[in-house]
């Protein structure tokens, strides 16, 4: 059964905060699906987001000069109508807002240990904890609750952990002075902390009602005129031993405030967000130490932690951001946090929009705390509540899921049409994929799917599905889908196209068809109904299935030109592959092998592959030389050099320390007197008999995604042989993985046939 449930998103084109209806998010590998009971909205982060997204787009210009200069960049490189769509697809993608919620596990990932089914939550993360009905929340983002704190107050954990995170980094002992300069949420947080840790704690705020709210906790507190007198009674003449700056604001007064504060070599810590330009005078003159704090604590934004679950030893980093949020409920638990006396607002999740209009102002009344409530407790059985503790059904709409077809008896007959089910609905299927599959005739789009459920949920509106799920299966199994396109991240690519093949389904699978040798046997098992008998690429004499990868570059106009000058050649190609890949953060997941499997399989796979189409065959041998990694690369400067079988030669310099500015890709190949240069699939240069002949495409590069698609609708609908013959798919993959070893090992590698 398809759940439909409610979610807040945001929509940075037009502006509009929405409470949309999405699928229930699947529980990926080493996270649980929690079902929301309260989430805060963060006055800070949020508002920053709501109020950038409502600029027209000479205020979005303005606010972000640097996102101005990328695409003017990207324009020179691929063309003005290429940029545009590229920066419009960007901008309407719906973006998921919250980050601080509390709930109960409703369901287990893959690999979960320690957690049940029922467990009251305190959830954390930018995407993850968000303002949704249901979520999924890693691991290491969870914190269980004690039955003394209630959702409500569980939902300000993560807005806690940030406060003691700044708290931390302060340094602080029994007994010193600490200044909290700014009493909105973050500030009246840090300053019970600090409190509670047996600080004395002044306040300063320029609101008198945030003043005497903070009096109300039983702190001291001041505003801003009279900070710097308040501050030396209560320091007796000495200063502030830490500040910790909680206010939000572009000004840099509260920085300039905080030195005056401190005492000689106090320490000041920006927790929230604020105008950074240090005085120098007083800072110097006092030696003052100034750390910018960074959300939760340790392992925020790396994914090894946050995502695959990895927690780091209790031996070396004491509190991470995970035992940050577990102290913070502990502090909840105890009443030495109240948060409580901060709520000043509360709104059912289906007037959540009425929310942002108070914090961005729109309504003329004061707020502080802003919480979301989903209107569901849990009975003993864990099924849904009411408010006042009766039972309910699920306030969700219900689809029913379709039969699933025999695999043992596929439709041999070739279809009319191609019905298309799509696995992934990221930034590339949305941006580059779909409006390419949209302009090919006779293609329906039937069902698409993602783990979140969000990013499907809009590809069903902007492309016209018929469904979106978070449920692989109800696309494989669904018999009205005769085409499965799989794009999801790469370690899913051979998993999900064997099922699909096993599913009776012809296969569209974004590169690489599979990470490593045995993926790729498997693989053609599947499409080959397991009759090969030999290390040769599999055969399939009748398949009922067609396969194809996105190896889309070869069918470019400029490629297809480009090989057809060098058709019926009688001298090998010498040819040149150089891309300028640019850099990427080491902790992206390409890089991870099990996940990505790297740049070399996960991206120059493109490149070996053309190298392939213009030979006419794939590469025998490799030979391969990277540059050092120097501690900021991974293996991704490399220089790759294949020998095919009529004996040509091809290399792919593959650079990842260039510059994004300069143009990306450029083919060079020689032979027979004959010479053609591809830069960049905007412009060729062919030479011959000593005349030269340029083609060129101003406006708009074109790689080829629509012409593949074309050719692959045309093999379904006719029973034809597939686009990319099989012995190239299988050849490629087999050669980038010789090139891997190559790599590692230093020495050549034969590429078996």
């Amino acid at each position: 059964m398809e759940l439909r449930v409610k979610q807040v998103l945001q929509s940075l084109k037009t502006g509009e905060t929405m409470v949309a209806e999405v699928p229930v998010p699947q529980a990926r590998p080493g996270m649980v699906l929690v079902r929301t009971a309260a989430s805060l909205v963060s006055a800070g982060t949020e508002r920053m987001v709501v109020s950038f997204a409502e600029k027209n787009l000479v205020g979005k210009a303005r606010s972000r000069p640097d996102l101005v200069r990328q695409v003017l960049d990207k324009a020179r490189r691929e063309g003005l109508l290429s940029t545009l769509e590229a920066a419009f697809n960007r901008l309407d993608q719906p973006m998921p807002l919250g980050y601080s919620s509390a709930g109960v596990i409703t369901g287990l990932g893959e690999g979960v240990d320690g957690w049940q089914v029922g467990e009251r939550v305190a959830c954390a993360g930018g995407g993850y904890a968000v303002h949704a009905e249901y979520a999924v929340v890693p691991v290491n983002l969870l914190a269980r609750l004690p039955e003394s704190v209630d959702f409500e107050q569980a939902a300000f954990t993560t807005l806690g952990a940030i406060a003691l995170h700044g708290f931390r980094l302060a340094e602080t002992q029994i007994g010193e002075t600490v200044a909290v300069i700014g009493l909105g949420l973050l500030g009246l947080l840090a300053a019970q902390i600090a409190r509670a840790a047996g600080c004395r704690v002044l306040g300063i705020d320029l609101a008198p009602e945030r003043v005497a709210l903070a009096r109300e906790l039983g702190l001291d507190a001041v505003s801003r005129p009279e900070a710097e007198a308040a501050l030396t009674g209560f320091s007796r003449g000495r200063g502030a031993d830490a500040v910790l700056i909680c206010a939000d604001t572009p000004s840099n007064d509260p920085v300039t405030l905080a030195g005056a504060l401190a005492r000689d070599r106090g320490r000041v810590v920006a927790v929230g967000a604020v105008g950074l330009e240090i005085p120098r005078k007083v800072y110097y003159e006092k030696e003052l130490s100034f750390i910018n704090s960074r959300s939760y604590g340790p392992g925020r934004y790396d994914p090894q932690y946050e995502e695959a679950g990895r927690d780091y030893p209790l031996g070396y980093v004491r509190w991470t951001e995970g035992r940050n949020l577990e102290a913070v409920v502990d502090l909840l638990a105890s009443g030495a946090l109240r948060v409580r006396p901060l709520i000043s607002h509360r709104f059912p999740i289906e007037r959540a929009p009425e929310a942002y209009e108070l914090i961005l102002g729109k309504r003329k009344e004061p707020f502080l705390g802003v919480v979301l409530k989903y209107g569901r407790q849990t009975t003993d059985d864990g099924r849904p509540m009411t408010d006042d503790g009766r039972r309910t059904t699920d306030t969700v709409h219900r689809t029913s899921h379709p039969a699933p077809p025999n695999p043992l008896t596929p439709n041999l007959a070739p279809p009319a049409s191609l019905t298309l089910g799509v696995l992934g609905a990221g930034n590339f299927a949305t941006a580059v994929l779909l409006p390419a599959v949209s302009k090919v005739e006779d293609v329906e789009l039937v069902g698409v799917v993602s783990a979140s459920g969000v990013s499907a949920a809009h590809a069903k509106r902007k492309f016209g599905f018929r469904y979106a799920d978070s449920d692989s299966r109800r696309v494989i199994d669904d018999p009205a889908v005769n085409t499965v396109a799989v794009l999801t991240r790469h370690d899913l690519h051979a998993s999900q196209t064997i099922a699909a093949l096993q599913a009776g389904k012809h296969v569209f699978c974004e590169k690489p068809l599979a990470l490593n040798a045995a993926e790729l046997r498997a693989v053609f098992e599947a499409l080959g109904d397991g009759r090969q008998t030999t290390d040769a690429a599999p055969r399939a004499p009748h398949p009922a299935s067609l396969l194809t990868v996105g190896f889309n570059r070869r069918f470019a106009p400029l490629a297809q030109r480009m090989a057809a000058f060098f058709a019926g050649r009688q001298e090998p190609l010498a040819m040149h592959y150089r891309i300028n890949a640019g850099y990427i953060p080491l902790t992206h997941w390409l890089h991870d092998p099990a996940q990505g499997g790297g740049r070399l399989i996960g991206e120059a796979c493109h490149f070996v592959d053309f190298l392939a189409f213009l030979a006419g065959a794939p590469p025998v041998r490799v030979t391969a030389q990277a540059l050092p990694d120097g501690g900021r690369y991974r293996q991704d400067n490399f220089v790759l050099t294949f020998t095919f079988p009529d004996g040509s030669l091809g290399t792919v310099t593959y650079l990842a320390n260039g510059d994004k500015a300069f143009p990306k890709e450029r083919v060079e190949a020689f032979s027979g007197g004959r010479v053609a240069v591809l830069d960049d699939f905007r412009s060729l240069e062919m030479v011959a008999d000593g005349r030269r002949k340029v083609l060129r495409s101003r406006l708009r590069q074109d790689k080829g995604h629509r012409a593949e698609w074309e050719a692959f609708a045309a093999a379904v609908r006719s029973g034809g042989e597939p686009p990319i013959p099989y012995a190239h798919l299988w050849g490629v993959h087999l050669a980038l993985y010789a090139a891997v070893e190559a790599l590692n090992s230093g020495n050549p590698q034969e590429i078996s046939p």
